[in-house]
């Protein structure tokens, strides 16, 4: 499975640009669903159909193939870029980054002379692509073109570190599920979705379509167990986190509760989660239609919107057994 994450991490896709990771995601899982298509937003929906004679649930399963970035505004006289950011993606940690746009194209991020650091801003801030001046800039990038972190994927053994590990970690255990998951009794929607990142925009245009009987989001959370960290009952190597709430959404209380359900009969390592801000797709699933109950399942990862997000394999695994033990089973919900 690392093999998987590591395509998947090292693909570029910042939001509103996924036909790169897009076009991995499907290579990848289609061997294992019954059907994939993708939208007219650009979300890959990857259907594993329930075995005859049954009358199961119809479960979407939402991972977001987007990752942060930023977006070229203006080009200077002498060939630098000026941005501004693509989702939640800070001035303090973009410095000295190096980015990549969806060609190849690599920059450096650059800061003007500042007389107090507490000035960094993203008007600040600026892409150095090597060029000379404008002209030769312009032949190699243009306005509104987006470019992502440039950094690889690294195996610390039992910790993984990677960019956009958020939230490619949460398709590579959607796709490690369909694979190890022979069949279901219930129907099945493996949903990839795009611009979660600026506002969970493909999880609401995809659950309208589908009309799911349940959601379930498999997403990053942050910890608590950093030195004078957050406090928060997530930690590494804890196992698969599963959400009571976060700025998005209250857990349907049955959905978690038939999560912890599985993971104590299957003896899944799991921990609760309550996230004091931020969101994910079920944000947009659980308010489709006439509502739709839903929660989700998220991996403990440290350093989140940085280029170094950190996870632990283990939990990982914990992911992938918790999410094909829902879905492999009949859900009376």
């Amino acid at each position: 499975m690392k093999e998987l994450i590591k395509r998947l991490v090292e693909t570029y896709g910042p939001s509103g640009s996924e036909d790169q990771i897009r076009k991995a995601i499907l290579e990848e899982v289609r061997p294992y669903v019954d059907e994939a298509r993708v939208d007219p937003l650009g979300n890959l929906i990857a259907v594993k159909h329930a075995a005859k004679g049954n009358g199961g649930k119809k479960i979407m399963l939402a991972g977001h193939m987007d990752e942060i970035g930023v977006m070229v505004t203006h080009i200077d006289e002498k060939g630098f870029l000026r941005f501004g950011g693509i989702g939640g993606i800070s001035p303090q940690i973009l410095l000295g980054e190096r980015v990549v746009f969806a060609d190849g194209t690599v920059g450096i991020v650059g800061v003007e002379r500042l007389d107090d650091p507490k000035d960094l801003r993203f008007d600040k801030l600026f892409i150095d692509i090597g060029a000379k001046d404008k002209a030769q800039a312009e032949k190699a990038v243009g306005i509104g073109w987006s470019a992502g972190y440039y950094r690889t994927f690294d195996d610390l053994g039992d910790r993984l570190v990677s960019k956009a590990m958020d939230d490619r970690i949460g398709c590579a255990v959607m796709i490690q599920a369909a694979k190890e998951l022979k069949k279901t009794p219930n129907e099945v929607y493996f949903v990839f979705t795009v611009q979660e990142e600026v506002g969970l925009r493909g999880a609401r245009t995809s659950a309208f379509a589908v009309d799911p009987d349940i959601g379930i989001a498999i997403d990053v959370t942050r910890t608590g167990d950093t030195p004078k960290g957050l406090p928060m009952a997530v930690e590494l190597g804890g196992g698969a986190a599963i959400k009571v709430k976060d700025s998005s959404l209250v857990a349907h209380p049955k959905v978690k509760d038939l999560m912890a359900e599985v993971a104590r009969t299957d003896k899944i390592p799991y921990q609760f989660e309550v996230l004091e801000a931020g969101g994910t797709d079920a944000g947009a699933i659980h308010l489709t239609k006439a509502g739709v109950p839903s929660g989700t399942i998220s991996i403990p990862t440290r350093y989140i919107h940085t280029p170094s997000e950190v996870v632990d394999y283990g939990d990982v695994q914990a992911c992938v057994r918790l999410l094909k033990g829902i879905v492999g089973r009949p859900i009376g919900l």
